[in-house]
């Protein structure tokens, strides 16, 4: 490969890292929007949030598809770890170390709202009984156990 075409090659895979650190930094936004809006509830905003979220996970989806193309084109040159590279993988544990924060306050209140469930329907929260035959029944908190 010549040195010019080389050098595009560098170029353009530093210009996708750019716009993934970029992205990730957006990323990190939206993740902490999402968690200003799980603490106020408001659901607008969670809305918002979240849909951000998903389009930049696909723009991030489709960058890194792209390096690694950029990367298999170019020539395997031994050269020493990219920083840039680090940098991005840096921001991608920050970014999953905030979404699962946020997924983990989701979880707990999901199951606050299925035992307040179990609670207002009578039905036990983990789904129900099995009988002597092996059914399970669900839906009634206490059963009859002799007729008089």
């Amino acid at each position: 490969m010549t040195p010019p075409l080389r050098q595009e090659f560098a170029e353009a895979l530093a210009a996708v890292q750019g716009e993934m650190r970029q992205g990730l930094e957006q990323l990190a936004q939206v993740l902490e929007a999402e968690r200003a809006a799980l603490d106020a509830g408001d659901l607008d905003a969670l809305d918002r949030a979240g849909a951000r979220k998903q389009a930049l996970m696909q723009q991030l989806e489709q960058l890194d598809a792209e390096r690694r193309l950029l990367a298999r084109e170019q020539p395997q040159v031994p050269v020493a770890p990219d920083p840039a590279w680090a940098a991005i993988v840096h921001s991608l544990q920050h970014c999953h170390r905030l979404n699962q924060r946020n997924g983990g306050i989701v979880g707990q209140r999901l199951q606050l709202v299925r035992q307040a469930l179990a609670v207002l329907t009578g039905t036990d929260s983990d789904g129900g009984l099995y009988d002597r035959s092996g059914e399970l029944h669900a839906g009634t908190r206490s059963r009859p156990l002799a007729a008089a």
